[in-house]
């Protein structure tokens, strides 16, 4: 099932969940916490086995390495990750969370250079399918956390389930990691295929990870705009590639991310080049239609300040 509103609807939607009507002289703290909007960004695969995880973790530390405040939402509800690889026990996860339990700041945790994150439960499956609901108690929850991020990183799980197309129509950047592996290039392209065709995404960021060189990594890149030249209109935008590196496995074994434990190292350098990329782009002021993340940042600093 898709669950979309109209743009006048976000605004309703927005006023009846978080009531929040207008801005007086009380509300200059609320008008500076809404003076430009989070960047929120998807990170997705179309198969597992790809180093997904891997990337959000090591980017999340290099893009706080910059100075950025950062989140992490580990969208993978019923098998952990982040929290795993950054060798985190978290007493509370998202699944607590839905369960009604706890709210989205009781679950939060920090994690390496001050990355915060939003762990999910590992072996649980009380919640691996959101209901509308629990999608609009989601997004209620984001806007009321304490901190403010300048970047959130939504770690999906894999595959193409109604949660990881949920997750990926409300970011408002779409980064899909891919190998050169053909298996994992085929279902890149279904995932795009179908958020171009059933949620109206049409840009997507691309990462090929594992490469021996950088032309292994543009030659996935041009099969794959190929392909989706010839039967979608949609765009990717190839930031570039992360070199394999036979450290990975001990940095995975010893929960410690390839940039900490080889800072100096090929791979550590293509996570810095990424995360500087990523910070570069421009925020995307469009709300497409679906539930967004932190819709209230992005009406208030389109409209100037009024929900």
């Amino acid at each position: 099932m898709t669950f979309t509103v109209n743009s006048s609807d976000q605004a309703k939607t927005l006023r009846s969940l978080n009531r929040f009507s207008g801005v007086g002289d009380s509300s200059v703290a609320e008008i500076n916490r809404f003076s430009r909007p989070t960047k929120v960004i998807s990170i997705t695969s179309g198969k597992g086995g790809v180093g997904k995880t891997a990337v959000v973790a090591n980017l999340g530390i290099s893009l706080a390495r910059m100075g950025r405040r950062v989140l992490i939402i580990d969208a993978d509800l019923g098998l952990a990750n982040i929290d795993v690889v950054y060798g985190l026990t978290p007493e509370y996860n998202l699944n607590h969370f839905f369960k009604g339990e706890v709210s989205l700041n009781d679950i939060l945790v920090e994690g390496p250079s001050g990355v915060k994150i939003l762990p999910a439960g590992s072996g649980l499956q009380q919640v691996t399918h959101l209901n509308s609901l629990q999608k609009i108690q989601f997004i209620e929850g984001l806007e009321s956390l304490d901190e403010d991020f300048e970047i959130v990183l939504v770690d999906t799980e894999a595959g193409i389930s109604e949660n990881v197309t949920y997750f990926n129509a409300a970011a408002n950047e779409i980064l899909v990691i891919a190998t050169s592996d053909p298996a994992s290039i085929t279902d890149a392209y279904t995932l795009m295929k179908l958020l171009s065709l059933e949620y109206q995404q049409k840009k997507f960021h691309l990462v090929v990870n594992v490469v021996k060189d950088a032309e292994e990594g543009l030659d996935v890149f041009q099969k794959l705009t190929m392909v989706a030249n010839r039967f979608l209109n949609i765009s990717i935008n190839y930031l570039g590639c992360i070199p394999f590196d036979k450290k990975m496995r001990e940095s995975l074994r010893r929960q410690k991310p390839i940039v900490e434990l080889l800072p100096d190292g090929r791979s550590s350098s293509a996570f810095e080049t990424l995360a500087q990329c990523l910070v570069s782009l421009p925020v995307d002021m469009h709300l497409n239609g679906s539930l967004q993340f932190f819709w209230k940042k992005f009406l208030m600093v389109n409209e100037g300040g009024r929900v």
